[in-house]
This record gives structure tokens, C-alpha cells and sequence, in this order.
């Protein structure tokens, strides 16, 4: 079975792939992630980790490489990671009583092989109050998620009101996806 890298330090990433049975080293390279005009907010997780996969198949040659990247569109707007606390209150606040898109893009390659694909949820938040939204920043300090949320986390539990596609996407890898194209164009398995 070739060896599969994990392109990310995510540790949400890490641990899905590592709770799904996968055997994988993690390796982290500084990857420009500056986008090209005129690609639709939909398309840039996607983009983003196609561009992150090729950076990593200059340096790793007979490996299986797996990158990823999530954004939240909310209003048509990319909520990328709050710079402080007032950034991450800002953007809860405006997904309260709402839905908002979560997007995760996927690049899997091998020397002779790559699959690309994204995979969209639909979040939609209660009503929050100033207090919750600002006991969650406090306490959880969101500044490393995209849309200063993790959905498996307080604001998550008592915010949520529904979701539709997958739960594990909105934490940033769609495990079920990913699997499945391990498995049946890389003949990467758990088991």
C-alpha cells in the first residue's frame, strides 16, 4: 500500500483521518495561498487545495498526498479566520439566526493520479444572544476556525439548529468522501 500523506496541520483533519483508520504522516509546508481572479467563492476551497496538493507533489514523489481547505460562505460573503475577537463576534453574529454554507475543498494525488472534489453543508444557527456568542469567544478563543466556529464545540451544541450534509465537513474534512476515494482510486484502506 503506498504511503499517504496528510498536507495539513490541522489537528480536526488529523484526528478525522486517524479516528477513520487511516495510517498517514503529516507533513507541513508554508503554501502561497493567494487566489487568482475571478474564481467563484464556491470553487475556492477546491482551488486553494489543488494548489496546496501541487506545492507538496514538488517535494513528496511516490507518495499519495491528501490536501484540504474549508471557507464558510455566509450571504455570498468568505468568512475566513477571525484576526481577534472582535472579527470573530462580528461573524457569528452575522450567521445568528441564519444559514450559511460551509465548503470543503479535497486534492488527492498520486505520481500518475489525482482526484479533486468539494463537498457543501448547510448550517443554520438559532437566534444567539450577545452574551452566548461572546461566552463562546472567551471561552473557546475561535481565531483558527474558518467562521470563528467549531461546530463540534459549546456554540455548536447549543447554536445549531440544523444541518444538512455532512457534520464531519463543516469540521473541515468530508471523512466519508475522502474515504471512499482512498479506498476505491488509491487502494488506500484502513483495513
Amino acid at each position: 500500500m503506498p504511503k499517504l500523506i496528510v498536507a495539513s496541520n490541522s489537528a480536526r483533519r488529523q484526528q478525522l483521518m486517524k479516528d477513520a483508520g487511516f495510517e498517514f504522516d503529516v507533513h507541513v509546508l508554508d503554501v502561497d495561498e493567494s487566489l487568482e481572479s475571478g474564481i467563484p467563492n464556491e470553487e475556492i476551497a477546491e482551488f486553494l487545495a489543488e494548489k496546496k496538493n501541487k506545492a507538496y507533489r514538488a517535494i513528496f514523489k511516490d507518495e499519495v498526498i491528501l490536501s484540504s481547505d474549508t471557507v464558510v460562505l455566509s450571504n455570498g460573503t468568505i468568512l475566513g479566520k477571525p484576526s481577534d475577537e472582535k472579527e470573530a463576534f462580528l461573524m457569528i453574529a452575522s450567521m445568528s439566526g441564519k444559514s450559511h454554507e460551509v465548503v470543503s475543498g479535497v486534492c488527492i494525488s498520486s505520481p500518475d493520479h489525482k482526484v479533486s472534489f468539494s463537498d457543501v453543508t448547510t448550517v443554520k444557527f438559532e437566534e444567539l444572544s450577545p452574551a452566548e456568542i461572546e461566552h463562546y469567544i472567551k471561552n473557546y478563543q475561535p481565531y483558527d476556525k474558518a467562521g470563528s466556529y467549531g461546530i463540534q464545540e459549546w456554540l455548536g451544541m447549543i447554536g445549531i439548529q440544523s444541518i444538512q450534509g455532512s457534520f464531519y465537513n463543516v469540521m473541515g474534512l468530508p471523512i466519508n468522501k475522502v474515504y471512499q476515494v482512498l479506498r476505491s482510486d488509491f487502494g488506500i484502506s484502513p483495513f
